[in-house]
């Protein structure tokens, strides 16, 4: 969306998503100053679904950015300028930048009269009070690649470096810190003894798991960012509250607000179903690319009794229940600082195989930050699988406004009696919470024997596609 006036092509911010009514500035990439693409990336959106990035809808130059970074703006506001290529207000916003043009190409720089960002001066602390909050992640490549942090400007909120901004002076070649200046920046030594985020996260021991069986990789540590002053003189530290952090508050204190929740678990022998998937996963890896896991063939079992139960696949709107047609499968998956819901689309028109191919394209684009709004519109139900880090039981809070959330926990062998004998079996607990305005414990109860049935009845016969 845009607007012409004299200063320029007025950039608004679209309609993203139907019931998108604001979205928030995470970070400019662009400034004032820069030339700019037709379509191409101008800043980062976060909306209460996903983060997204703004095209430009028009080629010229980039004369005032209007929304701030941190800034919450609505649909159709202003969010920057852009002076069209040819018009005389893009020829005033290049005069000033022709001057020191020739200086900016002796020193490297990449924009208009700009040094590249990663290798600037660090801005004074004054102006970026997040200048030296690093997180683990980024502590970690830099600890790697042997990059020196206090040498880095950052792009984020409040001066704060990125990811992005260190790959950036790594490609640049910014020269490598002395070996002391490459542990991470702790407390005074009078300060009191506080545990800290070790700089190479990939040298802490793992212990090996004895449960979490259908786990294929350990889960992704948490991204904490802590301040390095202490407060008050006292031994606290202080979290920032992001832009989705804050999103995924209000959805949760909504949901438990005004759904009225109510849970029962299941416990489910899936012994076969483990004989079963190490049987085919390495062809399947082989064939397909991707990793089979346990989670398509629990979807598989959830999608054929939504079938037999459609009541599970609905919603609350006051004075009616609305029951929807299409099974849309919202699964949860944990990024390093936030829980991101993508949705499998018609998941009960896709075979055992199918689901596991989209489990993993949308697993790998939530961890990288590139789903669509798209992605993660139109769930009916959710799926957890929480067994992913080792739990055994869960109490999920309903996804909003769906009317049920399911958790798969984590397969543990355990002695079970069986025709009064003891036997060793693998065994997870299902854990389904439901709005007690739509559903009862009767229904509820039938759902969850029908997808224990479901996963117990899988055999070396099963097919995959």
């Amino acid at each position: 969306m845009n607007r012409s006036t004299k200063a320029g092509t007025e950039i608004l911010l679209p309609q993203l998503a139907e019931s998108l009514v604001s979205a928030t500035i995470g970070k400019w990439l662009k400034q004032p100053g820069d030339k700019i693409e037709e379509y191409e990336p101008i800043c980062e959106l976060i909306t209460d679904k996903v983060n997204a990035e703004l095209p430009s809808t028009v080629e010229g130059t980039l004369v005032e950015i209007i929304a701030q970074e941190g800034e919450t703006v609505p649909v159709g506001a202003v969010v920057c300028i852009v002076a069209e290529t040819g018009s005389a207000a893009a020829e005033r916003a290049t005069e000033p930048s022709r001057a020191d043009g020739a200086d900016s190409s002796q020193a490297g720089g990449t924009g208009v009269g700009r040094a590249p960002a990663s290798v600037a001066q660090p801005a004074a602390d004054a102006d970026a009070p997040m200048r030296h909050r690093y997180s683990p992640a980024v502590q970690q490549l830099a600890a790697q690649h042997g990059v020196d942090l206090t040498r880095i400007a950052g792009t984020g909120l409040g001066g704060r470096i990125t990811r992005k901004d260190v790959l950036h002076a790594i490609e640049h070649g910014v020269p490598a810190a002395p070996a002391a200046s490459q542990a991470v920046p702790v407390p005074a030594p009078s300060a009191p003894a506080v545990p800290t985020v070790p700089a190479d996260l990939s040298k802490v021991p793992v212990p090996v798991r004895s449960t979490g069986l259908h786990l294929s990789e350990s889960p992704p540590i948490p991204n904490v960012e802590v301040e390095g002053q202490r407060r008050d003189d006292r031994n606290e530290y202080i979290i920032d509250v992001t832009p989705i952090r804050n999103t995924i508050a209000t959805r949760m204190r909504q949901s438990v607000a005004e759904i009225p929740h109510a849970w029962t678990m299941i416990e489910v022998d899936v012994t076969n179903l483990v004989l079963l998937r190490n049987k085919v996963k390495d062809e399947f890896k082989k064939q397909e690319g991707v990793n089979l896991t346990y989670l398509a063939f629990v979807l598989k079992a959830v999608v054929n009794a939504i079938k037999d139960y459609p009541i599970m696949n609905s919603v609350w709107a006051v004075d009616k229940i609305i029951v929807k047609r299409d099974i849309n499968i919202a699964l949860a998956v944990g990024t390093e600082d936030s829980v991101i819901t993508p949705v499998i689309k018609k998941a009960d028109q896709k075979n055992i195989a199918g689901l596991a191919k989209e489990i993993d394209e949308l697993s790998r684009k939530a961890r990288a930050g590139k789903l669509m709004l798209d992605d993660v519109q139109g769930g009916t139900i959710t799926v957890n699988n929480t067994g992913s880090f080792g739990s055994i039981l869960s109490y999920p809070i309903i996804n909003y406004p769906q009317a049920a959330n399911l958790t798969f926990e984590s397969i543990v062998k355990r002695p079970v009696v069986i025709q009064d004998m003891i036997a060793v079996r693998s065994m997870a607990n299902m854990c389904l919470s439901l709005d007690h305005r739509i559903l009862d414990g009767v229904i509820c109860g039938r759902f969850l024997q029908r997808v224990k049935e479901n996963l117990e009845g899988y055999t070396l016969d099963t097919k995959l596609y």
